[in-house]
């Protein structure tokens, strides 16, 4: 009897305990709303000569023993293609505003080399210029978004560099770029007048550098049907003034307006590591990376001030998570691991920049290959993809879609002296189907998330889910398939609505017909 009274309790004490782990979240999207898109460029790429990013991930040369496409490693050409990334951002970044554009044309022989004085000090030879850069993005049919040297640079210089890659006509640089071996002109929109003027790319007040932006952009000009969209180089995350400044002294001559933001615990001292971290460390990292949506709507807050109409796109063209070097690894070369927490962070930065898609024009992961929170590691000839490489693989079903406005009733979690909600969700619709990308934050609790899509009739539902054993998961050249999308069968239609079994820890993209 004894027996029988401890097995009905042990079994009572089991229920009782999975139902306390299980929390009920609902959500109710707004297909009736939904007028605002999602440009597809909020989904770009950036490139920097920095460490291994462009020798070894992007570029290996035609003679390389690496499988190469005229140069360009043929596993990372493919794997970019897969991702139908829209823009990709070069040279820079702080090299941008140290690079000379004339010395990487040419014969590479010819070329002179520098000294990367940002990255490591290692030497560039400029084997990577111009014409294979433009190639590679004609290659993933992606547009070009060159960041100018202002910086160290030249009003001249700018111009001229404008003029060789767009121009058609008969003149000097367009003729030295066919001596160079392209006869016709580049399709080149997107222009940075400089990169982090407040730091790096030249240690300027905003005062001064609104003057620089509105003389350099003068003599940006449009060649043959090529028109630029001029970049100005924006704020820091929390510097709202250098937004204030621009906005009045030169927000009527530019087209869009930088901001970056890094998921960073500091720049002094240790970063922590990307892999040996503990789920406080986790919960605090999706704090931050949560806060840029109050650091977006402050920016856009003083940008509507003086720009009532929204002509001027708000431009995230570098953010991303930031943590310590790989062990043993050049401390200039910004070489770190990618766990299932970076995904998260990708995953959340993407669905709040889905939302402002009225003022959000473009939004830029740092960086695509070997450099920080990068979707594709090399090295020598093995290529990994990243848990950060399929959470743009599965989301980009979101590009160039109509936005969803939607209400989220979730239990919440105290990170960083805010309620976070625990379940964080973006929808879109495109084409006939509607797309929702759901992630449950909460490392240990399952959700029963029901999903009510108003009067729209939902007939079928499909979907993938990335998660791992554990946050600290992450793919290596040895065990490339740790952390991977799998088949979601989580998802069922009743009464007309979605009923979604979300594991913890978990990211779920769901297609509804």
């Amino acid at each position: 009897m004894k027996k029988t009274i401890f097995l009905i309790a042990s079994a009572l004490f089991i229920f009782l305990s999975v139902l306390s782990q299980t929390k009920d979240v609902i959500i109710r999207v707004h297909p009736e709303q939904g007028n605002q898109p999602i440009s597809k460029h909020i989904y770009g790429h950036f490139a920097e000569h920095l460490g291994s990013c462009i020798y070894g991930g992007l570029w290996v040369g035609e003679n390389s023993s690496i499988p190469n496409t005229k140069g360009y490693r043929t596993d990372v050409l493919e794997a970019l293609k897969k991702l139908q990334i829209p823009n990709l951002r070069w040279p820079g970044g702080c090299f941008a505003d140290e690079y000379h554009w004339m010395d990487g044309i040419g014969p590479k022989e010819n070329r002179p080399k520098m000294v990367n004085n940002n990255w490591g000090g290692t030497v560039e030879d400029n084997s990577f210029g111009t014409h294979e850069f433009l190639n590679l993005c004609e290659l993933l049919d992606c547009e070009p978004y060159i960041s100018g040297n202002v910086g160290s640079g030249t009003v001249e210089e700018m111009a001229k560099w404008v003029e060789y890659m767009t121009s058609e006509g008969d003149s000097p640089m367009a003729n030295l770029r066919r001596k160079n071996g392209r006869d016709k002109a580049w399709k080149v929109k997107y222009f940075g007048v400089g990169n982090e003027s407040w730091g790096c790319g030249g240690d300027m007040l905003p005062e001064y550098y609104a003057d620089l932006f509105r003389r350099y952009g003068v003599y940006c000009r449009n060649y043959d049907g090529n028109k630029l969209f001029k970049i100005a180089s924006g704020a820091s995350d929390y510097d709202y003034n250098w937004t204030e400044v621009l906005m009045k002294k030169a927000g009527n001559k530019m087209n869009g307006l930088s901001l970056h933001y890094y998921t960073v615990k500091g720049w002094n001292g240790s970063k922590g590591s990307a892999t040996d971290f503990s789920s406080d460390d986790y919960y605090w990292t999706v704090g931050k990376c949560l806060e840029i949506e109050e650091v977006i709507q402050k920016h856009m807050a003083i940008m509507d001030k003086y720009d009532k109409e929204k002509k001027v796109g708000l431009m995230v063209d570098e953010w991303g998570t930031w943590w310590d070097v790989e062990p043993g690894t050049n401390p200039g070369f910004l070489y770190q691991q990618n766990t299932l927490r970076d995904a998260f962070v990708a995953a959340l930065s993407l669905n709040v920049f889905n939302k402002y898609g009225d003022r959000i024009q473009m939004a830029n992961i740092a960086q695509i290959v070997n450099v920080l929170q990068s979707v594709i590691l090399t090295k020598g000839d093995k290529m990994v993809l990243t848990p950060t490489y399929y959470i743009f693989d599965m989301y980009k079903v979101h590009q160039d879609a109509t936005y969803l406005p939607m209400d989220i009733l979730s239990d919440t979690k105290e990170i960083r002296g805010r309620n976070i909600p625990l379940v964080n969700a973006s929808a879109s619709q495109k084409s006939g189907v509607t797309h929702i990308t759901l992630a449950n934050i909460d490392l240990d609790a399952e959700r029963n998330v029901s999903v009510d899509f108003s009067n729209l009739n939902i007939t079928s539902v499909s979907g993938e889910i990335l998660t791992a054993n554990t946050i600290n998961d992450y793919n290596t050249f040895e065990k490339p398939n740790a952390v991977k999308p799998q088949p979601f069968d989580g998802a069922k239609i009743i009464n007309g609505k979605l009923n979604i079994k979300l594991p913890a820890k978990s990211i779920v993209v769901l297609a509804i017909k």
